[in-house]
């Protein structure tokens, strides 16, 4: 069972990323330059992000837990990536609170109190977003101790950029360079964890 669910791991980002494209591009009044791809779970049609976060959330952990059955023997590197789906998909069952004018008739302001779910989906997605740079440094050491360069950097890149992007957010959200850059590291983290996932099940091991 382990090639399957490696192959449902991998499905993650495509899914994460072609479907918060689509919605990026036809919801109205949504901006990437401005808004967070997380509120797209406000307004008409929001459940479509949510239940796209919930499942990739959870596609994310049986392929982490796959990654171990295929022989990925680092418990940090295992936890980060379990931490980092569990994030994601308790994340989209806590809707963030509408802010900076989306969904169209919001404040342009960012919102004067915030919402137990608003609150939880901050909490979630943080602990999700650390969980994935741990286990990017992580198995950048891992590879480089099996003499695997090219994911050792691969690793390491994703790592230090999705870090990078998650300090911008903290520190200036709402500013169209941080959310691009921000938008470019969530792709990139996707992408390692697809590529991640398709290399075990292609090899059958990581041993």
């Amino acid at each position: 069972m382990t090639r399957p669910l490696l192959l449902a791991g991998a499905l993650a980002g495509p899914l994460y990323v072609g479907i918060g494209t689509v919605e990026a591009i036809v919801r109205d009044g949504f901006d990437i330059r401005k808004h967070s791809l997380s509120l797209l779970a406000n307004g008409t049609g929001g459940w479509v992000h949510s239940v796209m976060m919930v499942g990739t959330g959870l596609l994310t952990v049986i392929g982490a837990i796959a990654l171990r059955r295929a022989g990925l023997q680092s418990r940090w590197g295992i936890g980060g990536l379990i931490a980092y789906g569990a994030g994601v998909a308790a994340a989209g069952f806590m809707r963030a609170d509408p802010a900076l004018g989306f969904p169209p008739g919001t404040s342009d302001a960012l919102p004067e109190t915030v919402s137990w779910h608003g609150f939880g989906h901050v909490i979630a997605g943080m602990i999700g977003f650390i969980g994935l740079i741990v286990a990017c440094f992580v198995l950048s050491r891992w590879f480089g101790r099996r003499r695997s360069a090219g994911w050792s950097r691969f690793s390491l890149v994703t790592g230090v950029v999705y870090f990078l992007g998650l300090a911008g957010l903290a520190a200036g959200a709402g500013s169209a360079v941080v959310n691009l850059g921000f938008t470019v590291a969530v792709i990139l983290g996707w992408t390692w964890i697809t590529m991640l996932m398709l290399r075990a099940r292609a090899e059958g091991s990581l041993r």
